[in-house]
């Protein structure tokens, strides 16, 4: 049985055979592990850690306490906590099943893959956990360990556990990996939930190299810098994490003045960039809990602050909880209790692309800062900026920048650009303002943008209506797009994954930070331009930021052809909130894995977690697909 921590692209497992079950990297909230055991009556015959996982804190210590089972780890690990040493050719029964364990050095000194077999046939394996060694598409990246071992060294050691023991292993055999698409524990992951070895030896860009020099550098090459909780995340997960009490009440924090000094606290508001810009804590940064809220908060916040969430009661139990996923203790504050207290609040400009576009051909224009990654920057940009990428931007902007004058931020959406926002109020910038809705708002406007991804500006005329205005005829149908719920969508990609066309039509940064399985990244102008889009024989479904740009297009393209055009309502950002956030946790049966009929139940609610929203189970495919 596979999990999917979508907010963390963490893939964990439940191994089940003859009413036992072993669980692999767990998450830290272990609730659906257990309810899973519970509905089933399968009894965990243990915990095994494929290596000390550095992107999440671990949730080893909190199944072993409420399963009373033990936790199976690498000899090599280092961990302080009571466990069974694995080394080469160690064996873990459960059931009728055995796990045989590969020591697969290479993202880590001390990585482990294991090998699963029926009992009566040991030695023709179905399937590998593969951890962070190898993933769809990509490998375990070298260049976690914090100098006890170089980046170059653990690579050639992955070559050589490539090489010499799993390209050896059958074709045929079914690759379960411990991370997906957006996971930073690697570059370029492929956003499909398993694959088999012989398809990743053709498939896979690192796995195709052959000399040891070259993969070494392919490996290396286009890293994306690691957050810096990582590092405090491995220790704590080798030391042993500390147990949470997941129904504790969060500290609610008393209104005080002393929360704006950044040197003081670090107060991250969870409410999205128009209610943070329409009034605000002073020093605030707002990390928005719609998105990777784990993520930006594991990048952006020191270790050790003095963390406050500030938010509505719901937002602030949610990210309380998720945060205790990497590490993070938080107080908590709402807005109306600061604003009771008669203290001041700060507020910030959300720009539109028009009137800064304006203001950028004018003699006093505001300095434009990009504050996505130079890679992003390059591929795509709106103007004369300067690019200071959001994780340094706290370092550059006081020897770059001047609090005097006017800034404006800029990234896709408008996330990370209000999160800019508040890391400058934090040094003292009071003139700072966000372009609303980020680089997609300024395409979608008709505005110049330059580099290699550039598109041309539309005539500087009001923005055409969504659907064409009718020529005169006596009569006339307008058609227009079907509306498709993120829930629907879903069921289409879980049951019925070549029944339709899925393109985004997001800019390419935006498409590479997160994307539906099965989707493509198509421009506008191609799928407007484009005929092959008018004549495809199943329905075209398009997905976009929010609904209302991918809205337009459908119904241009409605008026053009008889094939069916449906879009994505609410967007992207409704898909994530609804399904991703909510769900926390998805399920997906392995095939083979567990007893006839067994299917996965509605993820269990934690004492005082957010309350998820149960995922409907894929039915059992004729043909492997997404959901097995």
């Amino acid at each position: 049985m596979q999990f999917n921590l979508g907010v963390l692209s963490h893939y964990s497992y439940m191994l089940i055979s003859g009413g036992q079950a072993l669980v692999v990297d767990p998450d830290r909230d272990v609730f659906a592990y257990l309810a899973l055991a519970k509905k089933e009556n399968l009894k965990i015959k243990g915990v095994f850690l494929t290596h000390n996982h550095a992107d999440f804190v671990a949730g080893h210590l909190e199944l072993a306490k409420a399963a009373g089972c033990p936790i199976y780890a690498s000899a090599k690990s280092g961990d302080q906590f009571a466990h069974q040493s694995l080394k080469e050719g160690s064996k873990i029964e459960v059931g009728d099943a055995v796990v045989k364990i590969l020591e697969t050095p290479g993202h880590t000194p001390d990585g482990l893959c294991g090998l699963v077999a029926p009992k009566k046939q040991p030695d023709k394996p179905n399937l590998i956990l593969t951890g962070d060694v190898l993933f769809i598409g990509s490998v375990g990246r070298p260049d976690l360990m914090g100098g006890t071992a170089s980046a170059a060294s653990l690579a050639s050691q992955s070559y050589d556990t490539w090489t010499r023991k799993l390209s050896k292993l059958p074709d045929n055999l079914n690759i379960f990996p411990a991370h997906g698409a957006g996971s930073l524990c690697g570059a370029h992951l492929s956003d499909e939930p398993t694959s088999t070895l012989g398809a990743q030896k053709i498939a896979n860009p690192y796995v195709k190299h052959k000399t040891r020099g070259g993969y070494i550098a392919a490996v290396l090459e286009g890293l994306p810098e690691a957050p810096q909780y990582f590092k405090h995340n491995a220790a704590l997960n080798q030391k042993g994490p500390e147990l949470i009490n997941w129904e504790a009440t969060p500290v609610q924090k008393k209104p005080d003045q002393a929360l704006t000094n950044p040197s003081r606290f670090y107060v991250v508001d969870l409410r999205n960039a128009k209610e943070y810009a329409a009034g605000h804590i002073p020093n605030s940064v707002n990390i928005a809990v719609r998105g990777r809220l784990e993520t930006w908060v594991g990048i952006m916040v020191p270790w050790g602050s003095n963390l406050v969430l500030c938010g509505d009661p719901k937002d602030l139990k949610e990210a309380v909880y998720r945060l205790h996923r990497v590490g993070y203790r938080a107080e908590i504050i709402t807005p109306e209790a600061w604003k009771k207290a008669g203290l001041p609040l700060a507020k910030n400009e959300m720009i539109s692309p028009r009137d800064l576009y304006a203001q950028m051909q004018t003699p006093d224009s505001p300095v434009v800062v990009d504050v996505r990654l130079p890679t992003e920057w390059m591929g795509l940009r709106i103007g004369t900026v300067v690019n200071l990428p959001l994780n340094h931007l706290a370092e550059l902007a006081p020897a770059k920048l001047d609090p005097e004058q006017r800034a404006v931020m800029v990234c896709n959406s408008a996330f990370r650009s209000s999160l800019a926002v508040g890391i400058m109020e934090r040094l003292n910038f009071k003139k700072v303002a966000s372009l609303d809705g980020g680089s997609e708002a300024w395409i979608a406007a008709g505005l110049p943008t330059f580099g290699p991804e550039a598109r041309p500006a539309a005539a500087m005329a009001p923005a055409a209506s969504p659907t064409p205005t009718p020529a005169p005829a006596p009569k006339r149908d307008i058609k227009l797009p079907e509306r498709l719920s993120p829930a629907a969508l879903k069921r289409l990609i879980l049951d019925l994954p070549n029944s339709f066309e899925l393109v985004d039509i997001r800019p390419p940064e935006a498409f590479t930070d997160y994307h539906l399985p099965g989707s493509r990244n198509a421009d506008i102008d191609d799928v407007m331009k484009n005929p092959a889009y008018l004549s495809g024989s199943v329905p075209l479904i398009l997905v976009d930021r929010d609904g209302s740009l991918a809205m337009a297009v459908g119904g241009i393209l409605s008026q053009k052809t008889a094939r069916p055009i449906r879009v994505l309502y609410g967007g992207l950002d409704a898909y994530w909130t609804e399904l991703e956030l909510k769900g926390a946790v998805r399920e997906t049966p392995i095939s083979g894995a567990g007893p006839t009929g067994v299917q996965p139940p509605p993820p269990a609610t934690p004492p005082g977690g957010p309350t998820p929203t149960p995922t409907p189970p894929p039915a059992p495919p004729k043909k492997k697909s997404a959901g097995c």
